[in-house]
């Protein structure tokens, strides 16, 4: 048959167009092949990060604290749960790099053990590797002719990278938060923004919910509501009672400090010259911890009372000004201990001193745990026991936002000064940590009713990270600064015997890696770096800048937001009839 030429371009045309069809198709198999493909990685990839969501620490504990009191108490549990990561880190860096190939050159404990020795930590545990004293100033080798562990570098390298790291951490996480929670422009916005975009969502339970609602309505008043003008005589009255309400919290704190360091010089006469392991000197030891934490507990109701005196126009400056005032007194006793540490015990006639230090922080640790364990008992069991027979009008207690996430941060600064006389302290104030979480938890659900307060959680765990970073992680690394620097070891203990100080280690050793050419990097980094005035002055304004910037942005949106007050106030009253 002959295929004429209209056939031949007729049939190449449907050539043409069958394989565009199957080009087309094949196309599309492969496009929705990709995207099942794609799809089912996502879904892969989703229920592998909410595995791993589920296995995160006290994860289930936490949704129900946040479904039944909202994230303003659930900002606490998590701000305890980001100490207790700093100790279990602490306490494997120490363990693993200290502890661990001390037990190869340890010596056999001869002392005999005490009941009364866990709180006081003398006794049996003065000759374990609980304390500086017992850690060995020589080089430990195994084999004969093996490689050796040089102690001293180990020490103070393994404190030192551990200090570096939370530095960093701090300094991130807090510049972190307060760009999201105080530079977004979204957080400032107006009343439609709050009702639409404010809302708990954790928020499950229906006591809870209807507080919350409470909250939102009473903030959105407080905030339409005008500022009010005093007269000239309710300002001055107002000025003295504010004057005399910081002179009152001030002369406490000096108080404080001046009782705290007359019994700190008694505890030391006690146990240099007069002491005894007998019962009588074991429980004397416990006077200067039990009178610090007495004080600790019992002055911030009385700065709460001044608070409530000074009838502050906003909730927000009330809580601030408390919690400045409950800042000042524990920076302060701490401040007088580490002065009584660094300055007399350090030139006393122990054997010793770092390791009576070392005691010294160990006895503040276990007291202050005890103490808060006794504070949820009194301060929230029998408080719900009496608001629910004997006073019924008093209620259910609140759960103490501001004055429980100041107790973590006094028992971590405790711990922080603590790592060098005690290395193994992150880990037993790791179990304490833990233990105050489920017993707080406990007694958070049974006695406690959501908070009545409109508390801004967001920045509020924001200053609470601040107050972490300063006075409190800065005052440590001064004490820390202070003491390898400046101060001579104990001649007849620890890893720094015979030495002029504990950094004259890291200096012997940089002599000797002067003389090998592959270490010529460490060196460079020595002398340009840790040894450089210059770097340490580069890094102390960029530590500066990151402080009070926040500080100056705070300020600043606190005058701001208050003349927008005042104007909205203005604009709100009744225009007056005319006349």
């Amino acid at each position: 048959m002959l295929i004429t030429p209209a056939l031949f371009f007729h049939r190449n045309k449907v050539l043409k167009q069958i394989t565009k069809k199957s080009k087309h198709h094949s196309t599309q198999l492969s496009c929705c092949t990709e995207c099942l493909q794609g799809t089912s990685f996502r879904r892969f990839g989703n229920s592998l990060s909410e595995y791993f969501h589920l296995l995160q620490l006290w994860h289930k504990t936490l949704k129900i604290i946040g479904a039944k009191f909202g994230t303003s108490v659930l900002s606490y549990f998590l701000f305890l749960k980001w100490l207790l990561i700093f100790n279990i880190f602490s306490f494997l860096i120490n363990f693993s790099f200290i502890t661990i190939p001390q037990f190869v050159a340890a010596e056999p404990n001869n002392l005999s053990f005490m009941g009364l020795d866990l709180l006081t930590g003398a006794g049996y545990f003065q000759q374990t590797v609980l304390y500086y004293g017992f850690y060995t100033n020589a080089t430990i080798s195994k084999i004969e002719n093996g490689s050796s562990y040089n102690m001293q570098l180990a020490y103070i390298f393994s404190v030192g990278i551990y200090f570096v790291i939370c530095f960093l951490t701090l300094l991130f996480s807090m510049a972190k938060s307060f760009s999201r929670n105080f530079t977004n422009p979204h957080t400032r916005s107006g009343n439609a923004s709050k009702l639409l975009c404010t809302w708990d969502f954790n928020i499950t339970n229906e006591k809870a919910v209807k507080l919350t609602q409470k909250n939102l309505g009473t903030q959105i008043k407080v905030q339409n509501t005008r500022i009010l003008n005093f007269s000239l005589t309710e300002r001055v009255v107002r000025i003295v009672i504010h004057l005399v309400s910081w002179v009152a919290s001030l002369g406490t704190a000096v108080a404080a400090c001046a009782g705290v360091y007359f019994l700190s010089i008694n505890n030391l006469k006690l146990f240099v010259k007069e002491h005894k392991n007998d019962l009588e000197s074991q429980a004397a030891m416990l006077v200067l911890p039990v009178a610090t934490s007495l004080l600790n507990a019992f002055i911030p109701f009385f700065y709460s009372w001044l608070g409530h005196l000074e009838r502050f126009q906003t909730p927000g400056h009330q809580i601030y000004v408390t919690i400045t005032r409950n800042i000042i007194l524990k920076i302060s006793i701490v401040g007088i201990l580490c002065y009584y540490w660094l300055n007399i015990v350090a030139a006393s006639e122990s054997q010793c001193w770092e390791t009576l230090v070392g005691q010294d922080i160990y006895r503040l640790v276990v007291v202050d745990f005890m103490f808060c364990l006794l504070g949820s008992f009194f301060g929230e069991f029998l408080r719900r026991i009496i608001g629910t027979t004997v006073c019924v009008s008093l209620g259910l207690p609140e759960f103490d936002i501001g004055r429980n996430v100041l107790d973590l941060i006094y028992a971590q600064t405790l711990t922080w000064i603590g790592i060098l006389f005690s290395p193994l302290l992150p880990g037993i104030q790791m179990i304490s940590f833990s233990i105050v979480f489920y017993v707080k938890k406990v007694s958070l659900l049974m006695n406690c009713q959501p908070p009545r307060k409109v508390w801004r959680t967001a920045q509020m765990t924001t200053s609470f990270m601040f107050l972490l970073f300063f006075p409190s992680f800065l005052g440590v690394l001064s004490v820390i600064g202070v003491t390898v620097w400046r101060l001579k070891p104990s001649e007849e203990c620890g890893p720094f015997r015979g030495l002029s100080s504990m950094y004259a280690a890291v200096s012997e050793w940089i002599e000797i890696l002067e003389n090998y050419t592959a270490s010529k990097w460490v060196v460079w980094i020595y002398h340009n770096l840790i040894s450089s005035e210059l770097f340490f002055f580069v890094l102390s304004v960029v530590v500066l800048l990151q402080i009070l910037l926040p500080l100056a942005h705070l300020a600043l949106g606190t005058s701001a937001k208050g003349n927008m007050l005042h104007t909205v106030g203005r604009i709100n009253c009744p225009p007056r009839p005319l006349r």
